[in-house]
């Protein structure tokens, strides 16, 4: 591993750490180390790192804030990088505003709110980045992230820069193309539109304060688990089957909002997925409604699958 970090090492100007752990970079606290974790210092970079990854045969992830991610309690042998200081950048042009990859959307609604621009009300409260936020194409029950895209700027991994129109990037619910193409965003044109700023401000803060009354902020977690499924509440259903409180080591599905799971202390990504498995089952025997993870899994969504199948079985 030491020649193949001096050979990553060699193409970039950002950071590169060894045997980072994944539990400092996600909000469930939860994960191994990784191999190689890289802090790409400008977009050029971070095209590097990824042709460098597949022509060597590296496995490699992008991270944003980590909030809606698991990673193995082994950690990852491969490389996992951060854009979060090479596509940080905010342009503005009266109600448009290109946002970089790894712009937080906490400060970007704050920022939109003062200069009274709406738009992106969908995402009040969601934690995560402009990348995560196109990625799973993220958002409340009051919209969506792609409802204010006009147009994404995106990495291929052989090297392509490409600028897809929103149109083209295949947003539905909790996902987009990016995953399904295996693409990198870098950054995105969003399309606001004229609002009263003061009115703006106080919409965020009551969202704010009715997310605090609602979710379990106060411990580790990785948001909403669990997808809705149509018609209806991934929570409520899992509350009704009698999964409020429900625990595995330290992982516990939370009594404030049934669809969290909290990290009580030293919970492993064991402890998350033997509980994710008990409660799908008890919602399926209950409902007869086989639930969705929206939770991402660092090894990709169909090893999340086969794990919470072999638990079930």
């Amino acid at each position: 591993m030491e020649d193949v970090a001096a050979a990553l090492a060699g193409r970039m100007q950002g950071e590169l750490r060894r045997d980072e752990p994944l539990a400092a970079h996600t909000t469930l606290r939860i994960g191994g180390p990784a191999a190689l974790f890289a802090l790409p210092a400008a977009e050029a970079e971070v095209a590097s790192a990824v042709a460098w990854a597949e022509q060597a045969g590296v496995p490699w992830h992008v991270i944003g804030l980590g909030s809606n991610l698991l990673c193995p309690d082994q950690g990852f042998a491969g490389c996992v990088l951060d854009l979060g200081r090479a596509c940080a950048g905010l342009r503005w042009d009266g109600p448009c505003v290109e946002a970089g990859a790894g712009v937080h959307l906490a400060p970007l609604l704050r920022e939109a709110a003062r200069r009274g621009l709406s738009g992106l009300e969908g995402v009040a409260g969601v934690p995560g980045t402009v990348g995560g936020g196109l990625a799973m194409n993220a958002g409340t029950a009051a919209g969506d992230f792609g409802a204010a895209v006009r147009s994404v700027r995106a990495l291929s991994p052989d090297g392509r820069v490409l600028e897809i129109p929103a149109a083209e990037m295949r947003f539905a619910y909790r996902r987009s193309r990016l995953g399904e193409d295996r693409l990198i965003a870098l950054s995105a044109v969003l399309q606001l539109r004229q609002a009263d700023a003061a009115a703006l401000r106080r919409d965020l803060a009551a969202r704010a304060l009715r997310r605090r009354r609602t979710q379990p902020l106060e411990l580790p977690n990785a948001g909403s688990i669990w997808q809705n499924p149509p018609g209806d509440f991934a929570g409520r259903l899992i509350e009704t089957a009698g999964c409020g409180g429900l625990r595995q080591g330290g992982a516990q599905v939370s009594t404030r909002h049934a669809n969290f799971i909290v990290n009580l202390g030293g919970a492993r990504a064991a402890d998350v997925l033997a509980l994710m498995a008990q409660v799908r089952a008890r919602v399926q025997r209950a409902h007869g409604v086989r639930l969705h993870p929206e939770l991402r899994w660092l090894l990709g969504q169909e090893a999340l699958e086969a794990r919470l199948a072999a638990a079930e079985a």
